[in-house]
């Protein structure tokens, strides 16, 4: 018996075959390069969706040529999927403009007056955020300045529920995705329409409600044909990346956390209080076992700048290295890297910075001094500083840090990110072989019932590797996080 995951990156889609009773799995990316991102004006961040589906048919046609299987063995489909962003479809289920994706800051100004205008704390207590850069502000930035287009539209959705409606025919949403949207109202435990009243937006735009572990529909005769499965498999599973990459590590208990640092740089704890930052500067979710009887909130922080730095730096200063050449030669360098420090900023607005727009900076760059290797190693110490920057929000929000549990998978594939890390934030880092794909498998099959609980989903999850925090390096790492911490009180001001 089998079981499938989607995981629809912004860089990839990877697609997990797993066998439900060994654990094993067979896995395929697509593209072979990242997908590209289209930046219209500096700020926006869009991409097609139909990419999203081509990719995910290329990669489930490699992945049933490299097992072998019948398709009709996998009984159930999950879904991971990037969040925030803003699908539209007319009443045919056509696309009516390319998705306006997670780090998009084109709305971050309708966000910022929302959050006065209804009431700070009345977002903050209902909501658990502030309507910010997510999916309902870019949705009135839609009605504001394209009215055409919004005139057109059918359904509003986020990247999961457009490849569940591509699969399935029907166009629906859950608890969780809404949270994410910031359309949950966590008091009421339903759609925020008194947010989607205060933007002018018809409600019925948003999709019918069903749950995160749940049958969400059945693959039509249509979908099934283009990817190569069996038509009236179910899906079962749907959740953004971050809340599925915690259930992937098997996260699901109040004080558990999940690391990950792919094209951005993630911190999710889980708590089981009404909690949330009254900066917006962390955000609190819907978890993906949330109920009303047994809350389960994802407390989330986000650095923009992660992988998508490392991949820059790679495309311009790396040549011919591959990434383990390029973690390879960062190890060459000392801690702090000479005196070289790296922002991993640039890519958007940053939560963690009040969602301010700043860039990217490289400083204390000498000719003498400096060389590739510094700037590799600065660039990884920089997403893990910009990371504990975030962590000390959490910690003062009451989140203990001890153990965070990692995909071996982006940058923790990388030796010195992972002691890094685990040096800088005090925390055991604990590795699986696991990643989003393989999460968003194990997830339909608790949805399908194919598992009798949570425990015997992950059975078979066998931790692989154990990163303790190198005290010999701990004085090191505090001077240099002092020093980036400086360049960024210094930058900041700057950009004001």
């Amino acid at each position: 018996m089998y079981l499938i995951g989607y995981d629809i990156g912004s860089s990839s889609v990877k697609v997990t075959l797993l066998e439900a009773e060994s654990g094993k799995t067979t896995a395929a990316t697509s593209p072979a390069n990242e997908m590209e991102i289209a930046a219209p004006q500096p700020g926006w961040a869009e991409q097609s969706p139909q990419t999203w589906w081509d990719n995910a048919v290329i990669a489930t046609h490699k992945i049933l040529a490299d097992s072998g299987i019948d398709p009709a063995d996998i009984k159930a489909i999950g879904i991971s999927y990037q969040m925030h962003g803003l699908v539209l479809v007319d009443k045919d289920q056509q696309v009516l403009r390319p998705a306006i994706i997670w780090c998009d800051s084109r709305a971050v100004e309708i966000g910022d007056k929302a959050f006065e205008q209804l009431g700070r704390q009345e977002c903050l207590e209902r909501l658990l955020n502030s309507p910010g850069n997510f999916t309902a502000s870019k949705l009135k930035w839609v009605k504001n300045n394209q009215p055409d287009i919004y005139e057109k539209i059918y359904k509003a959705m986020l990247p999961g529920d457009y490849i569940a409606m591509k699969m399935t025919g029907d166009i629906t949403t859950t608890p969780s995705g809404l949270s994410e949207a910031i359309l949950w109202d966590f008091q009421e435990q339903q759609l925020a329409d008194w947010v989607l009243e205060y933007f002018e937006i018809d409600c019925n735009l948003i999709p019918r409600i069903v749950s995160t572990f749940s049958m969400q529909g059945q693959l039509t005769r249509a979908a099934a044909s283009q990817l190569g499965l069996a038509a009236g498999t179910p899906i079962t599973y749907r959740a953004g990346d971050q809340p599925n990459n915690a259930l992937s590590l098997n996260v699901l208990n109040p004080g558990e956390i999940v690391a990950t640092a792919g094209t951005s740089g993630v911190i999710y704890g889980v708590g089981d209080k009404h909690e949330y930052d009254a900066k917006s500067r962390v955000n609190t979710f819907a978890h993906v076992n949330h109920s009303d009887t047994t809350p389960r909130y994802g407390m989330l922080l986000c650095v923009n700048g992660a992988g998508i730095l490392n991949r820059w730096l790679k495309r311009n200063l790396a040549g011919d290295l591959d990434y383990p050449q390029m973690n390879a030669l960062a190890a060459t360098v000392p801690v702090g890297a000479e005196g070289l420090t790296i922002l991993p900023y640039g890519n958007g607005t940053e939560r963690t910075l009040k969602n301010e727009d700043v860039s990217a900076m490289v400083s204390g760059l000498k000719f003498n001094t400096h060389n590739t290797a510094h700037l590799l190693r600065a660039g990884q110490e920089g997403v893990v500083f910009a990371l504990d920057y975030g962590l000390d929000i959490m910690r003062n929000r009451g989140i203990e840090i001890s153990t965070i549990r990692a995909g071996h998978a982006n940058l923790f594939l990388s030796p010195l990110f992972a002691e890094a890390f685990a040096t800088t934030t005090g925390a055991t880092v604990e590795l699986y072989d696991t990643d989003g794909a393989a999460g968003a498998a194990r997830g339909a099959g608790i949805g399908a019932g194919l598992y009798t609980d949570f425990k015997d989903a992950f059975e078979n999850l066998k931790c692989i590797a154990v990163i303790e925090p190198n005290t010999k390096q701990t004085k090191a790492y505090r001077q240099a996080y002092r020093a980036w911490l400086d360049v960024l009180s210094i930058h900041r001001e700057t950009e004001e």
